[in-house]
């Protein structure tokens, strides 16, 4: 079964491990994710060393059907993130399903 980990799951880790108050751990995971968003709108790249890299991809305007009724539509241009595993974070995935 998935676990969902929130910001809030976090931020209690940092308050626990580091000792960091609960306001602090707050900040700093809202400043982490505000950086994430702020290169991602200027369309950077983020990699986080040992874990992955987000990534912009440019999709083109194409053909599509509502499901609904079966109409034809255009489905319109737009810009989508991917987040693409990197090798540190696949090994230890591929050795804890080794178990």
């Amino acid at each position: 079964m998935a676990k969902t980990i929130t910001k809030k799951d976090v931020a209690n880790y940092l308050n626990s491990v580091l000792g960091l108050t609960k306001l602090e751990s707050k900040q700093l995971v809202e400043l982490l994710v505000d950086e994430i968003k702020s290169s991602l709108n200027k369309g950077e790249e983020v990699k986080l060393s040992g874990f992955g890299n987000f990534i912009i991809h440019h999709k083109k305007e194409r053909p599509g059907r509502n499901p609904k009724t079966g109409e034809d539509v255009v489905i319109s241009a737009r810009s989508v993130v991917s987040f693409k595993a990197g090798p540190k974070l696949k090994r230890k995935i591929e050795l804890s399903e080794g178990q």
